[in-house]
């Protein structure tokens, strides 16, 4: 793994941050009606991936970093459920963007826990 000096270096949260980005300019266009729903729901699994490998990434233990992780992981399947259910809903047209990109994200997060699964096991 490549050393970094913060979570900010790694280009999973960094892939994940556009994700975030990505999921507040869609969600602005939802109707009015979802904001205490849909809206709120989507946005908060989306910020919790970022914040869970920021969070993970100053834990000391390989195993507490895994813990967090996974909770990213979660929320990454929650946001993946809400981009179909906008797209059901019609509340947008083309989520194409938002879906490659949490794909990116989720390729890069299981890779991050596989070289530190790795790490546990040797």
């Amino acid at each position: 793994m490549e050393m970094t000096k913060s979570f900010e270096d790694l280009k999973v949260w960094q892939k994940g941050h556009q994700f975030v980005l990505e999921v507040y300019k869609m969600s602005k266009a939802f109707p009015r009606e979802e904001i205490y729903g849909l809206t709120s729901q989507f946005r908060r699994a989306a910020v919790s991936i970022t914040a869970n490998i920021a969070e993970g990434y100053k834990r000391k233990s390989a195993k507490e970093k895994l813990r967090f992780y996974n909770f990213s992981q979660a929320s990454l399947e929650e946001c993946r459920y809400f981009l179909i259910l906008s797209k059901d809903l019609g509340y947008v047209e083309n989520n194409k963007k938002q879906t490659v990109l949490i794909q990116e994200v989720s390729k890069m997060l299981n890779a991050y826990c596989q070289g530190i699964l790795r790490k546990i096991n040797n």
